[in-house]
């Protein structure tokens, strides 16, 4: 596996109950203003990292913060990791601009988010 293969975590999504109060606590935290800014979404790119702020949990009902690891290919990915006895929660799906999204579940409940840009 070359070092561009493995997936890392580069993207986490943080279900918020009020947006405005939320995006002032992670603009202070960051230091810098969301270079993301609308009603359902506000994203802050930060040291490399993006930070989401999702309203309510989103069509998703996030209920805790989910990691997102950035893989080349959704999904062979998500193939590897049903067969290693994870479950699918949310199929992957486009979600704007080529960028596709999946979430599935650990045997303890835990749930990893896939990202995989085109």
């Amino acid at each position: 596996m070359t070092d561009s293969s493995i997936p890392t975590i580069k993207t986490v999504l943080h279900p918020v109950s009020d947006l405005a109060k939320a995006k002032a606590v992670y603009a202070a935290l960051l230091g810098i203003p969301p270079q993301a800014d609308s009603p359902y979404y506000v994203g802050f790119e930060a040291g490399g990292q993006h930070i989401g702020l999702v309203p309510g949990g989103g069509p998703q009902g996030m209920t805790s913060p989910v990691a997102y690891w950035h893989v080349p290919d959704i999904e062979a990915k998500l193939a590897e990791l049903t067969a290693a006895g994870a479950t699918v929660k949310e199929a992957a799906h486009d979600v704007g601009g080529g960028r596709l999204v999946a979430t599935v579940t650990d045997l303890d409940g835990n749930v990893l988010g896939l990202l995989q840009d085109q």
